[in-house]
């Protein structure tokens, strides 16, 4: 067991935010995305990642922002290693927040960040404040005075996009791709049944995919199982119905990619989200 990563990880119940506080040395995760917004910030040491083909280097005080679906890395380029603190906030429940505290917030629109990695003292601040009342279960009136803080600091560095179906941004066959595997993301699909669903052969299915997302479609579709599995274990569920239910093979597979990509297993995320045994 390699004893210098750790992570500590609660679940607030009131809001569904995750809070997470974990020390890496050398390699920490491969690239993989989230379907929460993560807010952050650097503790200690060097915190280097690749998002939007981009390399970054997060050190202490710098607060980090990444939107749903932004795949990202992480790297200890130094010894010592790097220590953070990150809240992964539901977009549904973020959306709602917002607009139900400014005005100003335009509908039809997703709250988007303009960058990833940001010099702003008050706005870590308020990311610590918060992560500390719900990491540790502060009263409900505390909590929701800090996150509010929260949510008016992240207005300075919020934008607001227009949702767009297809994505314009986004090469065609590629958001098509995207698509069918949500639709299919339980069933055992292969390539060639992703390609055939957009009209194209596998080999031009796959560089468009992984030119428009970083990692290849099969990549993505563990990535969309493993944020489903979350999903469901912090429901509770347990880890065997879990595996069955997404087209893992056993519980076993289930639980090598879960390790892999959150260094914890599913049945420890499940108690820590829910307090229940494993």
């Amino acid at each position: 067991m390699d004893t210098r990563n750790w992570i500590d990880l609660a679940q607030d119940a009131d809001t569904g935010i995750e809070s997470i506080r974990a020390h890496f040395e050398g390699h920490a995760y491969d690239p993989h995305w989230h379907d929460s917004y993560l807010v952050g910030v650097t503790e200690q040491g060097v915190q280097q990642f690749n998002c939007r083909r981009e390399k970054h280097l997060s050190t202490p005080g710098k607060v980090i922002l990444l939107e749903p679906g932004e795949i990202h890395d992480g790297h200890a380029p130094t010894a010592e290693g790097f220590t953070y603190s990150m809240l992964y906030i539901d977009p549904q429940w973020l959306e709602r927040e917002l607009h139900a505290l400014f005005e100003h917030a335009p509908a039809d629109s997703t709250p988007s960040f303009a960058n990833i990695l940001n010099n702003d003292a008050p706005m870590a601040g308020a990311i610590f404040r918060a992560f500390h009342t719900l990491h540790e279960g502060d009263l409900r009136i505390v909590r929701q005075t800090t996150i509010d803080d929260l949510l008016g600091s992240m207005t300075s560095r919020l934008q607001w996009r227009k949702r767009e179906n297809p994505d314009p941004r986004l090469p065609l066959v590629a958001q098509r791709a995207r698509d069918y595997l949500h639709a299919n993301f339980d069933r055992d699909i292969g390539l060639d049944d992703t390609a055939a669903a957009c009209g194209v052969d596998r080999f031009r299915l796959s560089r468009a995919f992984k030119s428009a997302f970083g990692i290849a479609p099969h990549a993505y579709l563990i990535q969309l199982r493993l944020a489903k599995a979350r999903q469901r274990l912090a429901r509770g569920d347990t880890p065997a119905d879990v595996a069955s239910a997404l087209g893992f093979a056993d519980q076993s597979h289930l639980g090598r990619w879960f390790r892999r990509a959150y260094r914890l297993t599913p049945a420890d995320y499940r108690r820590r989200c829910t307090k229940l045994p494993d």
